[in-house]
């Protein structure tokens, strides 16, 4: 892709770990796109075939509760990845995500990132070390959520 790209990439800390050249094999794999406020990106167990670097605006992640619909867990904002469940078998979303403005973003191809993956070690292994952190507090966020979603409602409390 372009130097444009990568320049945008770089400027992102999440990517500012990586290493030049992985960071322009990453590039040449990815593309800008935008959407519009209130748009659904993609759906809870959907398949996970791409991730995002959110340039501008935000994006919330929701899970569906039942009972309660579609809850937001968390919401991102610039300068964050969306999407990591394009890592791991069976390669499906373990969220939703719809904007909440409008979004400028920089999208992946999540299988030709996961191939670069495979015949290149130190790329996957770089990829790893910069997913992971992103898994862990995703699922952290999102049991604290089902914590107070779930939590008996204290006394003058409306649940």
């Amino acid at each position: 892709m372009s130097v444009d790209l990568t320049d945008r990439v770089s400027a992102a800390p999440f990517f500012a770990r990586l290493a030049p050249r992985l960071l322009r094999e990453l590039c040449a794999l990815g593309g800008p796109v935008a959407y519009p406020p209130g748009e659904r990106i993609f759906t809870e167990g959907g398949e996970a075939d791409r991730f995002w670097l959110i340039e501008q605006g935000s994006v919330a992640l929701d899970l569906r509760v039942p009972g309660r619909g579609d809850q937001v867990i968390e919401t991102l904002t610039a300068g964050t990845v969306l999407g990591w469940s394009w890592l791991y078998p069976p390669y499906r979303w373990n969220f939703g995500a719809v904007t909440r403005s409008p979004v400028d973003a920089v999208v992946f191809d999540a299988a030709a990132v996961r191939a670069r993956c495979d015949t290149d070690p130190v790329f996957g292994y770089a990829m790893l070390r910069l997913f992971t952190p992103v898994i862990t507090e995703r699922l952290h966020a999102t049991r604290l959520r089902l914590l107070d979603l779930y939590a008996p409602a204290a006394p003058g409390r409306q649940p």
